[in-house]
């Protein structure tokens, strides 16, 4: 009896097997054609910021999204134009590229100037534009050094920008009118309300100055920041910092804050009276001032010792101040001579760090008074 091989339309071909990969012919076929654009040098990509002339529909676009944050009351997610140097080869001009594409037409840069996959880190030693009408008058008031002043053309002129313009003058600050559109390429479509103060970077003191000139106090006290982030707070440590006779601050270089134009509004014009130092590693500068004969405590919530029972405070101490969450880190903790606690009557389970540091700097220069 005839079986199926026998039958109208039986299957000749075998039956198709796994599907298969490509083999890495797609990858091949990318060959000679230069590495793959990050974003913000892609001219038809919204965060471009190529230094080649802006497509008209690129910059559409740009403000499309700057009309939809300040709807909605966010930074816009774009580029910052002509802030990244987009042209080939060496010295910003168009060399001769590395690789060429089908036809021998040119297809990749004469090297990128970053990995690809990675962006560049803006340099350290870069000026700050700060902006906004309210916290560049609140900079003028404050003494912040600045070294310059922009304001847009045909700008909405009132009280603020009055005594803005005015104080910038006084002080010897250069005063430049730009357009709107520079202001914003500088700003990177920031809400900047027409102003901009462009502030230098911070002059950090040396680490080993800073504790020398502070034991040739009669009572030397420096403060610690141990991966405080945000400003603000770094503003107000130094700020208590100076009401209370510290002669020092020192934080660290890498995941902490450092001295922006936010940090030097809200220290109030401390900065540039209390030193402060960037340290490579907080564990190790710890360490030296254990050395050099300080007493190192540290703010913990679960700490050994009261804070008004704290008779270290009136020869030479170093108050560490731990981060916005999770406080101390481990070794900075077990460097510390003593953890130090704040008694609170209520059940709030810990404080702000910078009011954590006014609290305790406040309680070190009483019991000094008492001890004069």
């Amino acid at each position: 009896m005839a079986g199926n091989s026998q039958r109208r339309g039986r299957r000749l071909a075998p039956k198709a097997g796994a599907p298969k990969g490509t083999g890495g012919k797609n990858k091949d076929s990318l060959a000679g054609r230069g590495r793959t654009l990050p974003a913000d040098e892609r001219p038809w990509h919204k965060a471009y910021s190529g230094t080649e002339k802006l497509p008209q529909r690129t910059a559409w676009k740009q403000e499309k999204e700057r009309r939809a944050a300040a709807e909605e009351g966010r930074a816009p997610k774009i580029g910052q134009p002509g802030t990244k140097d987009t042209t080939w080869g060496k010295g910003g001009g168009r060399g001769t590229p590395t690789t060429k594409g089908r036809g021998g037409k040119p297809a990749g840069r004469g090297g990128p100037r970053v990995a690809p996959g990675r962006k560049a880190n803006p340099a350290k030693d870069s000026p700050e534009l700060l902006v906004g009408r309210n916290p560049v008058l609140e900079s003028l008031r404050t003494q912040v050094p600045a070294t310059a002043l922009y304001t847009a053309q045909g700008i909405d002129v009132d009280d603020r920008v009055k005594e803005i313009v005015r104080t910038a003058a006084d002080r010897g600050i250069a005063i430049l009118e730009v357009s709107r559109a520079e202001l914003d390429r500088m700003t990177g479509g920031v809400l900047h309300q027409g102003v901009g103060l462009q502030v230098p970077p911070f002059a950090y003191e040396p680490f080993d100055d800073l504790v020398a000139a502070a034991l040739e106090q009669a009572a030397p006290l420096l403060v610690a920041l141990d991966g405080v982030t945000d400003p603000r707070n770094l503003g107000a440590v130094i700020r208590s910092a100076a009401a209370f006779g510290a002669q020092g601050v020192f934080v660290p270089e890498r995941r902490a804050a450092g001295i922006t134009a936010t940090a030097w509004r809200t220290s109030a014009g401390a900065a540039a009276r209390v030193p402060v130092a960037q340290v490579t590693n907080l564990t190790r500068s710890l360490k030296a001032c254990k050395d050099a004969g300080f007493v190192v405590v540290g703010l913990d919530t679960d700490g050994q010792t009261d804070l008004y029972d704290l008779e270290a405070a009136v020869g030479p101490l170093v108050v560490v101040v731990g981060s916005e969450g999770r406080g101390l880190s481990r070794l900075v903790g077990e460097t510390c001579d003593l953890t130090v606690s704040i008694p609170m009557v209520s059940d709030v389970e810990s404080l702000n760090a910078s009011v954590a540091a006014a609290v305790t700097l406040a309680e070190v220069a009483r019991r000094r008074s008492v001890e004069v």
